[in-house]
């Protein structure tokens, strides 16, 4: 294993780029130092268990804050795209599992911090600060994923309740939420305009978990059905019909957090495969000194370099001139996800059979990063927002 330090000259300059202040640098550091002091994570464990203990870890150790904000127990007066990003990218690079906890308590409550009325962020938001409630974002369905506005799922307005039927999959903490934010077509007009969204009790009679789905990279994940399940109107977030445009701003977000975790996957797999070349004897010489070598790890660095100044621009562009970052933050997704799959690649190559070894962390890596260049949007969909925005500037 190599070393991953904060400071040393791979990954702890970027912090000297002038998109962060002196908080942002304090924050890599001390995330980087208690990850080395405390993540032990277990992932030959129960992963639904492991999941839970992360959130109440992180929770105690107080940055989960840096997912709400301080009105309602966080740690910054908004949401801060650059601190998320920090936090994040540092996370992945210690432990796909831990960024996968912290990710999700963020993405989960951004809806009600987004559109949530102060009965509902009071309710939910210390709670979700604190590690001691576990959020999920519950917005795919069977037959609307990336086209999220051809949902089928729905709510029923029926006096003071709405009363929900469908079903939602591929939902993230699926089965240890706590609570679920739902968007749902409640029909106050066509397609994306016909969309709710509410918070949803995981208790609530009438919600269940349908299935649970396995994946190469465990985490939980879960398809929950909705049967007669009546939530009251005053858990909707924001107005009736307004959902699809609360989801989508909670998703350009953390959509730039999403290429800092494969920023953080992919600074790791640069480390380990540094290491393995300059410790990998072979042919009287070590893998280093060969020029194909090299080659590979040149690219992979300038890929490094070239996905952090994509996703720090995007998240300095939000937290300091106030812009609408949809085009910065699908750049910045589209790219860090995919030359981190191949940088991913590159250094499990340099480990040979040893790098397909299960547990391994390059092998660990390679399955962590896949998932990223699909969920919260796949690539080939940040392509197409980014042409729409190109054209609509034109």
């Amino acid at each position: 294993m190599s070393d991953i330090t904060p400071h040393n000259a791979r990954n702890g300059d970027f912090l000297a780029w002038p998109f962060f202040d002196e908080a942002h640098r304090r924050l890599g550091a001390e995330l980087d130092a208690w990850c080395t002091r405390e993540l032990k994570v277990d992932h030959h464990a129960d992963t639904d268990a492991t999941c839970v203990s992360l959130v109440r870890q992180l929770g105690r150790a107080g940055w989960l804050k840096y997912c709400v904000s301080a009105s309602h127990g966080g740690a910054l007066d908004q949401l801060d795209s650059r601190a998320l990003c920090v936090l994040r990218e540092t996370l992945a690079r210690h432990d796909g599992l831990a960024d996968f906890a912290f990710a999700m308590q963020g993405l989960g409550s951004g809806a009600i911090t987004l559109a949530g009325s102060e009965v509902l962020k009071q309710r939910y938001l210390p709670r979700v600060a604190s590690g001691e409630a576990i959020a999920a974002f519950a917005l795919s369905e069977p037959n609307a994923g990336s086209d999220v506005a051809a949902m089928a799922c729905s709510a029923t307005r029926d006096g003071d309740d709405y009363v929900l039927n469908g079903e939602k999959t591929w939902i993230s903490n699926g089965g240890i939420a706590d609570f679920y934010c739902v968007f749902v077509r409640t029909g106050e007009a066509p397609g994306a305009r016909g969309i709710s969204a509410f918070v949803v009790d995981a208790d609530t009679p009438g919600l269940t978990i349908a299935e649970r789905i396995d994946v190469s990279a465990p985490h939980p994940l879960a398809r929950l059905k909705f049967e007669n399940c009546r939530v009251p109107a005053s858990a909707r977030l924001g107005e009736a019909g307004q959902g699809f445009k609360v989801a989508m701003m909670t998703l350009d977000i953390f959509r730039a957090s999403v290429a800092a975790a494969a920023l953080g996957f992919a600074r790791r797999a640069l480390d380990e495969g540094l290491a393995r070349a300059k410790s990998r004897e072979m042919f009287g010489q070590t893998l280093a000194d060969f020029q194909i070598t090299q080659a590979a790890l040149g690219e992979m660095a300038t890929s490094v370099d070239a996905a952090a100044l994509l996703t720090y621009r995007a998240a300095w562009q939000r937290d300091v001139q106030g812009q609408r970052t949809t085009r910065e933050a699908a750049m910045a997704k589209m790219f860090a996800t995919e030359s981190a799959q191949q940088v991913i690649d590159r250094a499990l190559q340099m480990f040979g059979g040893a790098g397909v070894v299960s547990g391994a962390i390059v092998e660990r890596l390679y399955r962590e990063i896949r998932s990223l260049r699909i969920y919260e949007g796949a690539t080939e969909v940040q392509k197409l927002i980014i042409a729409r925005e190109l054209l609509k500037d034109g």
